[in-house]
């Protein structure tokens, strides 16, 4: 099975954003979209990346790395543990080396499918917001010239086209894709598995939803099912 391109999807906004323009590139039958399961909170967001390749006719695996459990202390694979973010602090939902695992995983798997790229749907504003040290690009660079060697392939990409922007324009850049009202009713971000506008507590249900509040404002024709966002929201203020 030949591929051009992976891309590390968690069935959530971001990373189906990047599938959205993998496939626009490499076409549906090019791309996998890897997903992992490693404990994490809620299985939901593996089914939602599920059923979206089912809907883009995109081929999909998930790998097991639940090892991460039982080497690493975070709120998102010990489940009974209360999800704490505190300001200047990394939140406690950090999974340490998660997204370098992933990306490596994903890199291996890639080489053996003839592919020189992977996407990531990494976001800069996460590192900064939240205190999630393995969301930039600086990072993902040094990993890079890690993984050219590791593989030996010059023309290996770790790719994060979300990299540099804010939630609001993620949100402008899946609507320019023609994907955003698909996604904002079928992808998942709550680290509670909460569906659509989330528990609106957690740092990722915040994130994402100042960023489709601010987005529809200026783009009151994109309608959604849930009518949390409307002028005056509490996400809004």
């Amino acid at each position: 099975m030949k591929k051009k391109s992976i891309v590390v999807h968690s069935g959530g906004m971001d990373s189906s954003l990047c599938l959205a323009q993998a496939i626009q590139e490499f076409g549906k039958d090019g791309v996998l979209s890897l997903s992992f399961s490693y404990n994490q909170r809620h299985s939901e967001e593996l089914l939602r990346a599920a059923r979206i390749c089912e809907a883009w006719g995109v081929s999909h695996t998930i790998l097991d790395i639940s090892c991460l459990n039982e080497i690493t202390e975070n709120s998102l694979t010990r489940h009974a543990m209360p999800i704490v973010a505190k300001p200047g602090e990394a939140p406690n939902s950090l999974v340490v080396g998660r997204n370098g695992l992933m990306a490596r995983i994903a890199a291996i798997h890639a080489n053996q499918l003839g592919a020189h790229h992977i996407y990531l749907g990494v976001i800069e504003v996460e590192s900064a917001n939240s205190g999630y040290r393995d969301c930039s690009r600086s990072y993902m660079n040094k990993l890079q010239e890690i993984l050219i060697i590791d593989l030996d392939d010059p023309k290996f990409e770790i790719r994060t086209p979300l990299v540099f922007m804010t939630k609001k324009q993620t949100m402008e850049f899946g609507f320019r894709l023609g994907v955003l009202e698909y996604l904002l009713e079928n992808t998942i971000t709550c680290y509670n598995g909460i569906d659509k506008v989330g528990c609106g507590q957690c740092p990722a249900c915040k994130l994402r939803n100042e960023g489709i509040a601010q987005f529809l404002e200026e783009h009151p024709e994109v309608k959604i099912s849930y009518p949390a966002f409307l002028k005056g929201s509490p996400f809004n203020q």
